[in-house]
């Protein structure tokens, strides 16, 4: 476990904003006021997630965007610029991002704006969707694949303001708790409007029209959340840097945090997972002839939203109890059975291999599981008035490996699946032997 004397943030460069020497940081976020609102704003931001759940659901990373790139064009390298467009959107916006919400007295209100943008790029989809009878036009990619970049960009600036709203408002002991109850809730709420409306829209024609209308309905609704938290405004000295500034902070970051960079390596060996992530359904389909019918892509998705949900509750009392540190140690190791397990399922070994596919998506639920295990893990490594600033170099750090993902797609087409999704299942291990290098905030709290 490494203890290097360079993870104690308080050695950063000045570059980056630790906490003024009177305390007015810690001061904000032990108030009194913080610490006897607390309870609401853990339910009010439970509520917020389980929202945010209900809208994801109706565009799984996993099915439903896939299924919609290959209905509109269906080439393997397509499908692989996904999880990159995915995680670039979600790095570098926060990195500018990052210092404007350090300087905001009101975190909230930068998560109740970006949640709302999140809604717009489907509202757009589904408005063209509405117009168009016949979907493969030759523009139709490259307007998806724009709408696609620009909602994972609002994404990952509603990732960056939740985690700092939470890293305010949330104590560490607690986070646990308000993951476990918005995967618990999150989950049965979202199952069950899949269950009731995704396959009925599914076999429609184009039933991708009220897919997209109620997933940005979905993020307008869950932007409402927002105004039942309470929150004090914070006292900080604004401080502005040109653009150039924020990327340097970020290297500040690196450079001179050992614990962060033990995190990011583990971070950047397990979303290769996520690479994988539009291949899986392919897989099935070609080996296994199974159909993209809306029951079976229904059930792939409450399948995974299950494990979700399920994962979310026993793994959020677990990081409460011992820290995050062993948590993202068993979701490293478990998630890298995903690809091997799926290999196996598809291959002659298994005689009703058709039959149990759908746990492949079991075990792919715990993705985005780990995802917020590694925010909250990060979180813990730094004063408050530094998440912005952590929580957007994390997001960076995250999205190196999506730079492989075209290739990746071009090497499913030429290889077949067996020698990615085999190289993929080495790399994630490998993030969990990586999790024994890690130090546990909590002990030298």
């Amino acid at each position: 476990m490494s203890t290097d004397a360079t993870s104690d943030p308080t050695q950063l460069d000045s570059v980056i904003e630790t906490e003024s020497s009177d305390g007015s940081s810690a001061q904000t976020q032990n108030s009194e006021e913080v610490l006897k609102h607390e309870n609401r704003n853990l339910i009010v931001l439970g509520m917020h997630y389980t929202l945010l759940r209900v809208a994801w659901v109706f565009k799984t990373e996993t099915v439903i965007m896939p299924v919609f790139l290959d209905t509109i064009a269906g080439a393997g390298w397509l499908r692989g610029c996904l999880p990159v467009l995915n995680r670039i959107g979600q790095s570098i916006p926060p990195l500018f991002l990052a210092n404007r919400l350090r300087n905001a007295p009101l975190k909230k209100l930068a998560l109740r704006y970006m949640t709302i943008a999140m809604a717009i790029p489907f509202m757009l989809l589904s408005a063209i969707c509405f117009q168009l009878d016949d979907l493969r036009t030759a523009w139709m990619p490259a307007v998806f694949l724009t709408c696609y970049t620009v909602f994972f960009a609002a994404t990952g600036l509603n990732n960056l303001s939740m985690g700092t709203v939470q890293g305010k408002l949330i104590r560490a002991n607690r986070r646990g708790r308000l993951m476990g109850i918005a995967g618990i809730v999150g989950s049965i709420v979202s199952i069950t409007a899949a269950w009731f409306l995704l396959q009925r829209w599914l076999e429609l024609e184009n039933g991708f029209r009220y897919i997209f209308a109620f997933t940005g309905c979905g993020f307008v609704v869950a932007s409402l959340s927002t105004w039942f938290i309470k929150e004090p405004r914070d006292d900080v000295e604004p401080l502005y840097q040109p653009a150039m500034h924020h990327l340097r902070n970020a290297w500040q970051v690196i450079r001179s945090d050992a614990s962060f960079r033990a995190t990011a390596a583990f971070g950047m060996c397990f979303s290769t997972i996520i690479l994988l992530f539009p291949h899986f359904q392919a897989l099935g389909r070609e080996r296994l002839q199974l159909q993209s019918d809306g029951f079976q892509l229904m059930l792939w998705v409450i399948t995974q939203n299950v494990t979700v949900g399920l994962a979310s509750f026993l793994l959020g009392m677990l990081a409460d109890r011992k820290g995050n540190r062993l948590v993202l140690r068993v979701e490293g190791f478990i998630t890298a059975l995903t690809p091997v397990f799926a290999l196996v399922l598809s291959s002659s070994f298994v005689d009703d291999g058709r039959r149990w596919y759908w746990l492949t998506f079991c075990l792919l639920g715990l993705t985005p599981v780990t995802i917020k295990t590694i925010t909250n893990y990060t979180l813990e490594l730094t004063e408050p008035i530094n998440h912005p600033r952590y929580v957007s170099t994390m997001s960076l750090c995250l999205a190196v490996p999506f730079l492989l993902s075209p290739l990746v797609g071009l090497l499913v087409d030429k290889l077949g699946f067996d020698i990615v999704f085999i190289s993929g299942a080495i790399v994630v291990a490998i993030s969990g032997f990586l999790t024994f290098r890690m130090r546990e905030p909590r002990h030298n709290a």
